[in-house]
């Protein structure tokens, strides 16, 4: 067991100011019990040497920077756990610039590389059951076992209390799983198909919006020369973007954000794995009534963090996305002599990523599009500055038209690559 004379450290001569080193030892004096509980000797010993170079002067902003250091010193604990991450990529997707990171890979082999954890918002439209010439499945078993792989994967990788944005749309086709002829084509619904696939792996479902496309093309299943019963089918003219949440059950204790103390009991669960605390330290500066103390979540404080300046929403844009069924038009590729003037088949709006990015992520957090195709994510996460990553497998096919997307949008060499 640690001495307390090892946290009695924390009042190194450095301190200029004897009232900064005097809250800094109440709040280790306070804790020792929890901190004796939930530490080795070596962690402790290296929490206790990250706290000796807090340099704020009042104890507000003593407490602000001693959770901020916990936490952080928690995640680093937890991501330790995780022996397979990539080094040279995990500093790569986290270098903090103004350029897209490139990802030319496999979405599930590079997923596998990056430390758990580590990413604060995921934004993608999957390539859709077999809809495209490059993306193709015996069946569809196959690939939602394809799906299911990527998504468990993602699932690690995102941040506990953080939202993965997924666009999707239903197909009509053959899922090839009672035959191959052509009376098995039907409208397969892709949309609940993966509402169930994100909650099996432990994702919350919050919320669908409708991305209604507008008026419909397709002449299919119009009838005409049949207008009776039974001969009716509406022509889909929408897609989801379904919201999902991950809350990883964590019991660890975190610190109350007035006093930075960590003597906490454990209080109920505020929702699906969102552990809750209540302050008892009887000095912390603020008291209920009934004198309770502050009751608090890592998301709770989380989502204090980000009520910052920077991170203000617009009031024009959050009534644009206050309703969930709203219209944007389809991203116009063909030109008036049929040209693919995007060099991509399935480029998705760039209102999706933007909506997902203000509302789910903070200035200079991380953004990955995992099936990132045009990059529409990756570039609009940069010109909201955010750190914007994708991954692409095809780079034969589509670096060109991928790179003058970037370009287009952001200027001259602003990307960097890794394979």
């Amino acid at each position: 067991m640690l001495e307390i004379q090892k946290l009695d450290t924390v009042s190194s001569p450095k301190y200029k100011n004897k009232s900064q080193a005097h809250y800094l030892e109440t709040i280790f004096k306070i804790s020792k019990p929890y901190l004796l509980k939930q530490f080795t000797k070596k962690e402790l010993e290296s929490l206790i040497q990250k706290c000796s170079y807090i340099r704020e002067k009042n104890r507000k902003d003593i407490v602000k920077k001693f959770s901020e250091i916990y936490i952080s010193f928690i995640k680093k604990c937890y991501q330790s756990k995780y022996k397979k991450s990539d080094k040279k990529l995990v500093k790569f997707i986290s270098k903090r610039n103004s350029k897209i990171k490139i990802l030319w890979s496999d979405c599930l082999q590079s997923l596998k590389k990056m430390d758990s954890e580590s990413i604060h918002l995921m934004i993608t439209s999957p390539p859709y059951y077999n809809a495209r010439d490059y993306s193709k499945w015996e069946n569809l078993n196959r690939y939602l076992e394809d799906m299911r792989e990527i998504i468990k994967e993602a699932y690690r990788v995102l941040d506990n209390h953080r939202a993965f944005v997924f666009n999707v749309g239903d197909v009509f086709d053959n899922d090839n799983i009672y035959t191959k002829s052509t009376w098995g084509k039907r409208r397969i619904p892709l949309g609940a198909y993966f509402t169930q696939v994100f909650e099996d792996i432990g994702f919350t479902f919050i919320d669908d919006f409708i991305w209604h496309k507008g008026e419909p093309e397709s002449q299919r299943n119009k009838n005409g020369d049949n207008p009776y019963p039974l001969y009716q089918y509406p022509i889909n003219c929408y897609e989801h973007i379904l919201v999902f949440f991950k809350h990883r059950k964590d019991e660890t204790m975190y610190p109350c954000p007035i006093c930075g103390c960590l003597k906490v009991n454990g209080n109920a669960y505020s929702g699906i794995g969102i552990k809750s605390w209540e302050c008892k330290n009887l000095k912390c500066f603020e008291r209920s009534k009934s004198n309770r103390g502050k009751r608090f979540s890592l998301r709770s404080i989380l989502m204090n963090e980000l009520k910052t300046k920077n991170n203000f929403i617009e009031k024009d844009f959050l009534m644009k996305w206050r309703k969930d069924i709203i219209q944007i038009n389809p991203v116009i590729k063909y030109n008036s002599k049929g040209e693919n003037i995007l060099g991509h088949t399935a480029p998705f709006p760039k209102e999706i990523p933007g909506m997902a990015i203000k509302m789910f992520s903070g200035i200079g957090e991380k953004v990955l599009d995992p099936f990132a195709g045009s990059f529409t994510t990756p570039i609009e996460a940069v010109k909201l500055n955010r750190i914007g990553i994708g991954i692409e497998l095809n780079k034969k096919m589509f670096k060109q038209p991928i790179i003058k997307n970037i370009e287009k949008h952001l200027g001259k060499a602003k990307w960097e690559e890794m394979i």
